[in-house]
This record gives structure tokens, sequence and C-alpha cells, in this order.
């Protein structure tokens, strides 16, 4: 099975079957023997043709007579990754791609087809530098960046033009792998050392004192450093959330919604694994995921239970110096590493979550001393799941108040009114939210 082959099946499994983009890719590279540069084709084509799905349909609509609709979903998937490579890969030539494509099609479908594909993208090709001409703002900014026109409004309404835009770049970005520094097994300086003996490159993090951002180099799953429990994989926006917790020795801290345990682990650290870290999951596979993190990175300050967040529970009744609820959430913050979730999710599944939201809130709060934190994050952007649930939880908890996070003057920081904050994404952090709140009695 060729590289483009494999990419049809893979966007078969994520824009057809709903699987999730970077599960489907994984597990379809381990399959087949192939070399770096065929992993790597696979992988742009598939996430860029998902990322720029709407652009992609929008221009397949104007050559196909019958629209996109009336498409077999495979020769469908077939034009939408040979259009994807013809606009936004300038380094394969366009015969070659149209070639494959119609050899796809005449294998998988049949020669019938193939004449159809052929003359698809030989029309586009005569007319590639279509635009959408609408007089709509938001169609010209769904064409432009390839968001779900309900998206498009929702941030416009949010958060004006210019941040918006800021945005749709940020999510379309292509992510690097950033790596956090393990301080309980070595330095970070020592780290720096390492990876630069082992050919990678790479770049400091903006805000987190443990983060690394890899941009070139071996899988780091791979690397001796991952394995040994010397550094893990997370986002630097993840990181932030445990930097604002002002942790100490020997706390007792609560992270409800904590697989699969990049914060819980990230705040066992900080602590110098003393104190106890109690971290809690409704569902008990995940549970075993945070028990893995935690062993390969040398924690033994973490005990595992089943929690459903939503429901009190008396025996954690103010214990807790901190707790952390990094709840449910749309994932908005997220879409350049899943870029799925632009069409797979709707404004009323959004809805929905704020009330699990808001529940979460109120039951955690019990679970906090007077004097402790409670933090809430999300790796959301949609306002109604982040300032709005914070201003409505203040409004209805006078015993808690608002404290103030500020990392300083970031490019990509937006510091609310509500003394909450909003990561914007850019090519080296995702979208984020957080929230500190003390409790006063």
């Amino acid at each position: 099975m060729n590289s483009r082959e494999i990419v049809v099946k893979i966007l078969n499994e994520v824009l057809i079957n709903k699987a999730y983009s970077n599960i489907a890719l994984d597990s379809n590279l381990k399959k087949y023997d192939l070399n770096s540069k065929d992993i790597g084709l696979i992988t742009e084509v598939v996430y860029g043709t998902v990322r720029y799905k709407y652009t992609i349909d929008f221009i397949l609509n104007k050559f196909i007579k019958k629209g996109t609709k009336s498409v077999d979903p495979t020769v469908l998937n077939i034009l939408r990754s040979a259009i994807y490579q013809i606009r936004y890969l300038q380094r394969i030539p366009d015969f070659a791609v149209v070639n494959e494509a119609v050899n796809l099609s005449k294998k998988y479908v049949s020669p019938k087809v193939s004449k159809f594909v052929n003359g698809v993208l030989r029309n586009y090709l005569r007319n590639k530098d279509f635009e959408d001409s609408s007089a709509s703002l938001e169609d010209k900014l769904a064409f432009r960046y390839s968001f779900p026109k309900w998206m498009v409004k929702m941030f416009l309404k949010q958060y004006g033009k210019e941040t918006s835009e800021k945005i749709f770049n940020g999510l379309n970005e292509i992510p690097d792998v950033t790596v956090r520094v393990n301080n309980i097994k070595i330095t970070y300086d020592e780290v720096i050392s390492d990876l630069e003996n082992l050919g990678y490159t790479f770049k400091e993090g903006v805000i987190c004192p443990e983060a690394l951002r890899i941009l070139k180099g071996k899988s780091i799953e791979k690397n001796p450093l991952f394995k040994d429990g010397l550094v893990t994989v997370q986002d630097e926006s993840a990181m932030l959330v445990a930097t604002i917790m002002d942790l100490k020795k020997h706390m007792k801290v609560l992270d409800l919604c904590s697989a699969p345990g990049g914060k819980t682990t990230h705040i066992a650290e900080i602590m110098e694994n003393t104190g106890e870290v109690l971290a809690f999951d409704i569902h008990e596979h995940k549970l075993k995921l945070i028990q893995d993190n935690a062993s390969r990175l040398g924690l033994i300050n973490i005990k595992c239970d089943l929690l459903d967040a939503t429901k009190y529970k008396e025996e954690l009744n103010e214990i807790a110096d901190r707790v952390l609820i990094d709840v449910p959430c749309s994932g908005l913050g997220i879409i350049r590493k899943k870029p799925e979730i632009k069409w797979n999710k709707n404004i009323n599944e959004l809805k929905e979550l704020i009330q699990i939201q808001r529940n979460i809130m109120l039951t955690a709060s019990r679970y906090v001393k007077p004097g402790g934190m409670l933090i809430y994050s999300t790796c959301t952007l949609n306002k109604e799941e982040n300032e709005k649930n914070i201003d409505w939880f203040i409004k209805n908890n006078s015993n808690f108040k608002m404290e103030k996070i500020y990392f300083g003057k970031v490019d990509n920081i937006i510091y609310n009114d509500n003394e909450t904050l909003t990561v914007i994404p850019n090519e080296g952090m995702d979208g984020f939210f957080m929230a500190k709140i003390k409790k006063q009695w």
C-alpha cells in the first residue's frame, strides 16, 4: 500500500467513521513499513486535508455539478487530498498529484470514476487561483481559514475580527512537540545538553521554566530521555496550570479530571514528590494512564481513584489545599492538534457542556480548605465555557475571590477583565483558559 492509499484510508476513518486523527494516524503508520519521508508526507496530507476541509469542499462544490454530497465518500477523500496537495503543498508537481488520484480511483472504484476525478482536478488546475468572492465577512473568513461558519460567527462575536484572525491562524499552525523537564530526576540544562548530543533542534519555552519545544529530531517517544522519565510530552499552555497554583511541599492537592495525567504529574514534580496528589477520573481505564506516567517519571506522591466530578463525596469535604478542575470542554483551543474538532462539534454540544462544568465547579469548591484555592482550566476558547462560567461562580459564591494571574507581557496571552487568563494559540502553544480562585472562609 503506497503513501497516498494510506492517506485515503486514514481520511475515511476520520471523516467518515469519526475516528480521532492522531489515533487513526498513529495506528496506521505502525501497520506499514514506511520510511521517514513517507511518514512525513502521510502525516502532512492527512492533517492538512482535515484542517482545510471546509475550503476544499467549497472548491469541489464549484467543480462538481451535483456537489460533494453526490460523490462516493472514498472518491471524495481522494479528491480532497488531491486538492489539498495542489493548493497547499507547492513541492509536489500538480501532474503527479492528479495521476495518483486518478490511479487510486481506478483501483478502488472504477475506470469511469477515474475519468470523473481526472476531469474535476483538471478543471480546478485551469482555475486554481479560485477564491470565495462572497461579500460576507463570515463567509470570507470561513473560506480563508477553513472553519465552519457557526464557529467563525461565534469567535467574531466574542473576540472581534483582529483577535479572531489570530485565533484562526494559530489553530491552523502545525504544532511542534513540547516536552516538560522532570526536575525530580534531571536539570533543565542537562536535558538541553542531552538533546543537543542526540541531534535535536529545540527552543526554550516562552513562560514555563520546564518547557522545551522540539523543532527537529526523531520521535520523542523513542528518545531515551522520555523512556527514562526525564521528560514528558505536554503542551506549554497546559504546563501553565500547575505553575499558577502556588504549590508548596507537603500540600494535599486534588485533581478531579486528571487523565491522562499531564497536570497531575507536573503538580507532583513541583511538590518534589512530597505531600499527596489525589488524582481522580470517571473512567477506570484512564487511571492506568496516570499510574503509568507517574511510574515512568518516578513519582510516589500520586494516588489514583475513580470519581464522578459532578457528584459530591463527603470524605473530601474541605481537605485540600488546592483543587484543580480541568473540566470537560469543547476543545476548541487544541484544533491545531485535532483538526477534526472543527467538523465534529456543533453549537448545541457547547451549550450542553456548560451545566456539567458548573456542576463540577460547585462540587469541587466544597473540597477546598478555607484559605485554599480552586483552579479552573479548559482547552477551549469559547467564552461561555470560560469567563462566563467564572463570573457565574463568583456571583453565586461570596466566600470565593479571584486571584490575579500574571506572566508579564506575552504576545499571545490575554489578561481578561475578571482576572482570568486566555492563551491565544500560536506555533508553540495551544489555546487555553485558566482561573485561580481563593476560598476566603
